[in-house]
This record gives C-alpha cells, structure tokens and sequence, in this order.
C-alpha cells in the first residue's frame, strides 16, 4: 500500500499556487454588491420613496423663510436657531408633556384590560364565546365618527370634556384592536404549560400572572406600540374634547395651531414637525426587537 501511494503521488500533477487574496468559488466583493443591489432593488425604490419626504421635512427645517420652498434644496447656510424659535414660539415641553400623558395612559389602560379578554377568549370554553369575538371584530370596522355624539354628551354630563380624562379612561373598557392582536397569539401558545400550572394547585389569576404572561411579552409589547402610536398621532379626538382649553393640548393640536398663525415661515413649520416625529421614531428603533417579534409571532388560528 505504501508503494502504491508513492506511485500515486509521483503521477499526480503539481498544485496551480492559489493568488493571495483570492478564493476559489467565491465572486469578487463588487459583483457581490451589484448582486445584492439588484436583488434588493425593489426594496430600495421604496425606502427611498418613504424617506423623500422626512429628507424634505428635515432640510426645510434648518433654512431661512426665504429659502423655503424654492429651488433650493440644499439650507445654505444651516439654520440650526429654527428649532430654539420654535420652543420659543410655542410652550413646546408642555404639550410633549400632555401627549405623553395621553399616549401613556391610554396604552397602559388598553393593555390591563385587553389582556384578561383576549385570555378569557383565548382559552375558556363558554357558551357565546364565537359572537363575542365576532362583536370585538365588527366595533373595529365602526367608525369613531359614529358613535362621537352620544360619546361626547356622556362626557358632558360627566363634565369630563375639557379635560385628557375621555381620551384615557375609555381605555379601562378595553380595545378592540388591541384584544383582537392578543387573542390572535394567545391562542398559538401551548396549553400544556397552563395545565402544568394548574396540577402545581395555580389558579387562573395566579396560572396568567406567573405563566401565562412571561411567554407573550412580544404581543404585548407590539400592541402596546400600537396603542401608543396611535395616541401620539391622533388629531380628532384630543381636538373635539380639548380643543377649547390650550393648556390640555397634545402635540398633533398645536402643530395645526402652529401652521395656522404661521402659514408663511414654512421652515419653523417644518422644524415643528421634525420635533413632533422624531420621539415616535425614536421609540420604534429602540423596541423594534420586540414589535417585529410580536408581530411575527401572532397567529390568525381560529
């Protein structure tokens, strides 16, 4: 055998020597960029289609009122001042600090009372249930315009208008999206979890607080996100309950006022919006994680 191997490695032709810095099999680094480009390319035509307009906000904010929607897209010089004129303008922190309220409160009300119905929906047996559900999907297809009178003469006789109290406290009835969204993954969960929590001697409460919970952080997160999202950029109904009382108004109210009085200095106009979105991006990059995961993970099972 060794004989032959000999033999064998004799006949064998000599190895070709390999360039430094080359690889055999693999593309060249710019062809792999122009592959990925173009797989990529439908992708990338979009992205730049929805960051136009941000890119446009942003290099109006930092122009002179005359450079302003003109031919010149670039700010020369940069006006950096725009933003300090706008706190100056406008009682800016005040309003931040009342939409954070709103935003804040509705979300964390939505979430304490979604939670137990989609559960309930989720994973009780109860005559009725199918309807129920039914009835959560049609209250998200009514319109909110249908039901603001009779709404807003209950708020009335409550003396609750003119205050954030109508765009809070309706949340401790729970959502329809938001039950919808957790119910939707509430259901792919195991059960053979919960029923190991049952045999130990957990009660429900006990069975949703301890095990039930720690398993569909994601969903909650993502609708959470959505509530919150929602609030921040919702105009028609801090405008119909705190419209008439300035001292109440969340951001979307004063960004129109703002516009209204200053329909010509389109570059404070701008730097106002800017402020306005940059927080809502802010909050998405930092829990993208767990929105894309929740989002990902809920199910349509019936």
């Amino acid at each position: 055998m060794t004989v032959l191997d000999n033999r064998r490695a004799k006949s064998a032709p000599p190895a070709r020597p390999e360039r430094a810095g080359h690889r055999p099999g693999r593309r060249p680094r710019g062809g792999r960029f122009l592959e990925a480009v173009a797989r990529h390319s439908i992708l990338i035509a979009l992205l730049l289609v929805f960051l136009g307009p941000l890119v446009f906000v942003g290099l109006t904010a930092l122009m002179t009122d005359r450079q302003a929607l003109t031919q010149n897209l670039w700010p020369h010089p940069f006006h950096w001042s725009n933003f300090a004129d706008v706190f100056h303008t406008l009682p800016l922190v005040r309003y931040f600090l009342n939409t954070l309220l709103v935003a804040g409160g509705f979300t964390i009300c939505a979430i304490v009372s979604s939670v137990p119905v989609a559960y309930a929906l989720a994973r009780f047996r109860f005559r009725g249930r199918t309807t129920l559900f039914i009835a959560f999907v049609a209250a998200m297809m009514l319109p909110p315009q249908v039901t603001v009178i009779p709404l807003y003469v209950l708020y009335a006789h409550l003396h609750w208008t003119g205050t954030p109290l109508p765009l809070i406290v309706p949340a401790l009835f729970g959502d329809a999206f938001s039950i919808f969204l957790l119910r939707q993954f509430f259901v792919t969960v195991p059960q053979d979890y919960l029923d190991a929590a049952r045999v130990d001697g957990a009660g429900e409460l006990r069975v949703l607080w301890t095990a039930f919970l720690p398993m569909v952080r994601p969903a909650i997160a993502a609708c959470g996100l959505f509530s919150f999202f929602y609030c921040w950029n919702d105009f028609f109904n801090p405008m119909l309950y705190v419209g008439d009382r300035p001292d109440w108004w969340t951001l979307s109210i004063a960004l129109s006022q703002f516009r209204t009085v200053h329909q010509v200095q389109w570059n404070l106009a701008m730097a106002a919006t800017l402020l306005f979105v940059l927080p809502v991006v802010a909050v998405f990059f930092f829990a993208q994680r767990a929105f894309v995961r929740g989002i990902a993970l809920t199910g349509v099972k019936g």
